[in-house]
């Protein structure tokens, strides 16, 4: 399945796009599902249809959803209690009841990634298109899967269940009490859900479009997103320059501004300008005539490759893309097999490739858009 995130500036139109976006590919045949985290209905608006806690087929190509995170919040709180029966008795807490339950902050994002893993798997749609949240919002989010897993497997390291017998002796022992199935069992189903939606991000033909208005204030939001983006290993495939205003205009600045814009990002993007209408879009008809980019079928891969130069330099060299950053904003420290990454302020901890866990890091550069690492085999790890 074909997946494209929609993201930008907050107030660029992303919505719109979005919808505009899956009304396309519909209406040429395709299997599409967009999909939205919004609590208002932006999505519907656009659309001119209401949407809503369950999928709704708009057309017969062209389905809408816009998950309740306010229900599943409720669902998963209370399984959770009963889950901890046990110690929520033992504490002598008071039960919450699911009516007096509200959503906390981030349950909107999480609703959002499992949607986004049960659209993917349920293998009705050919194109499922994700209206993410503002830029800044919408990294966070990405990054919300990696860093869970990560957190889940310190925490709750999953070899440890294998002491299962040994834990009423080592209760005794340590004086308290060992954690209980019930909480490993949670651990390891959690960590599924999130390699799902992990694995839908991480796919090949998962890619980022970003909507932005031309102009200064755009073009820094979408300076900055690209870095973040390239850092989760994510492509921006297409900047759609949303609100373009017509040559003959009398905000003649306005539309200078606007030009400049253009031709910058269109050094480094591609770029689609979408026309101003002069109105909101409402409907199927303003949709059409926003002329959005069609979807690409065989979107390139993001890769961050090892090349071997040990018998030229005696090094192995792992380049990883990093559009926009700059020397002054690049962190890097290595912890045992990971490395830690902090460029542009973003953070990304990741695993070493299997390889270079063998070795010594030699050195870094960064140049044209690309950090290199250089890594030398450490003799007393690296087979002879």
């Amino acid at each position: 399945m074909r997946t494209i995130l929609i993201t930008g500036p907050g107030g660029s139109g992303r919505t719109t796009v979005a919808a505009a976006t899956a009304l396309h590919a519909a209406a040429e045949g395709t299997p599409t599902l967009v999909l939205s985290a919004d609590r208002t209905d932006t999505l519907g608006a656009a659309l001119g249809a209401a949407t809503g806690p369950e999928p709704t087929r708009l057309t017969p190509t062209l389905t809408a959803w816009r998950p309740d995170a306010t229900a599943r919040f409720r669902e998963d709180l209370t399984a959770f209690q009963t889950r901890a029966s046990n110690v929520l008795d033992l504490l002598g807490a008071s039960r919450l009841d699911a009516e007096e339950l509200t959503p906390l902050p981030g349950a909107e994002e999480l609703s959002l990634l499992r949607a986004l893993r049960d659209a993917a798997l349920c293998e009705r749609y050919d194109l499922l298109v994700v209206d993410l949240p503002a830029a800044p919002h919408a990294l966070a989010l990405l990054a919300l899967p990696e860093e869970l897993r990560r957190y889940l497997r310190r925490l709750l390291p999953p070899e440890r269940q294998a002491a299962r017998a040994l834990r009423p002796v080592l209760g005794r022992l340590a004086g308290v009490p060992m954690p209980a199935d019930w909480l490993y069992e949670t651990a390891a189903r959690w960590d599924v859900e999130l390699a799902a939606v992990e694995a839908v991000l991480a796919d090949r033909h998962t890619t980022v479009r970003m909507v932005a208005e031309p102009g200064p204030a755009g073009a820094d939001a979408v300076r900055g997103a690209r870095l973040g983006l390239a850092l989760r290993g994510l492509r921006t495939e297409t900047l759609v320059a949303n609100r373009v205003l017509p040559e003959d205009t009398p905000l003649h600045g306005l539309v200078a501004q606007q030009r400049k814009a253009l031709a910058e990002w269109a050094e480094t993007f591609e770029v689609r300008a979408v026309p101003h209408l002069g109105h909101d879009p409402r409907g199927a008809e303003d949709l059409a005539a926003l002329a959005v980019p069609g979807v690409n079928s065989a979107p390139a891969p993001v890769e961050w490759p090892v090349a071997d130069h040990i018998e030229e330099d005696g090094v192995l060299v792992w380049h990883i893309p990093l559009p926009g950053a700059i020397r002054d904003g690049l962190d890097l420290v290595r912890r045992g097999d990971e490395l830690v990454i902090t460029v542009g302020g973003f953070r990304r901890i990741v695993a070493l490739p299997s390889a270079l866990r063998r070795c010594t890091v030699a050195g870094a550069a960064l140049r044209d858009g690309g950090l290199r690492l250089r890594f030398a085999p450490d003799p007393d790890l690296w087979p002879r």
